[in-house]
């Protein structure tokens, strides 16, 4: 967010503005970061000084933007993974499947990404990385797998009374063992993530 400095010797009804955020420069210091993660070097050597001379910015056109370089990797983060899916609200068995196959595709930006894959790697030493990664980016993921779990169950679609935070857990851990504990598996298939979803609502629909 963008931080006025205001002059306490003016007169204070007429604040001082922002200068305006510019989708340019954000762009410049997501790249000139991305660009130094390419090159290798560790997260704990990218300082906010160095973005700024690979970026051709000044530190201050960062801090006014991110509150430090922990947010600014999340967003890194998030510009180099596939967007958030847009869930088509057909049906929760149609919602599920659309979630499964974006951790399938995201799974396979991993692999072929080397900023994704060596900062997935080096975070988990960085708890503050983390932790702004997870609050931003795995929870709202998360969220958004319970409310289509939860609508599935008003409307009949899901076994009433089952723990929807094991059951999402259930539906996720197939593809997540694809992506992250099995390097060798098979990601291209694009009927994996309705094989999974058909095979556990076998299980979860209501009894008729």
């Amino acid at each position: 967010m963008d931080v006025s400095l205001v002059d306490r010797g003016t007169a204070p009804e007429q604040p001082v503005r922002g200068r305006p955020r510019s989708e340019a420069v954000e762009r410049a210091i997501i790249e000139g970061t991305m660009k130094l993660l390419e090159e290798g070097v560790p997260l704990a050597e990218i300082s906010i000084e160095r973005i700024a001379r690979t970026a051709g910015v000044g530190k201050a056109t960062i801090y006014r933007r991110w509150s430090g370089k922990e947010a600014l990797f999340v967003d890194v983060l998030r510009a180099a993974e596939p967007d958030d899916p847009e869930l088509p609200g057909t049906s929760m068995r149609d919602d599920l499947v659309v979630l499964l196959d974006t951790l399938r595709r995201r799974g396979l930006a991993n692999r072929s990404s080397a900023i994704l894959h060596n900062v997935h790697a080096q975070m988990k030493s960085s708890p503050k990385i983390w932790a702004a990664y997870h609050s931003s980016v795995i929870a709202p993921r998360r969220r958004m797998g319970l409310e289509v779990l939860r609508r599935g169950e008003e409307n009949g679609e899901l076994r009433p009374g089952l723990d929807l935070e094991l059951v999402n857990d259930i539906f996720v851990g197939p593809m997540l063992v694809r992506t992250v504990l099995r390097p060798d598996a098979d990601l291209t298939d694009e009927d994996l993530a309705e094989r999974i979803v058909d095979t556990l609502l076998d299980g979860l629909r209501p009894v008729s």
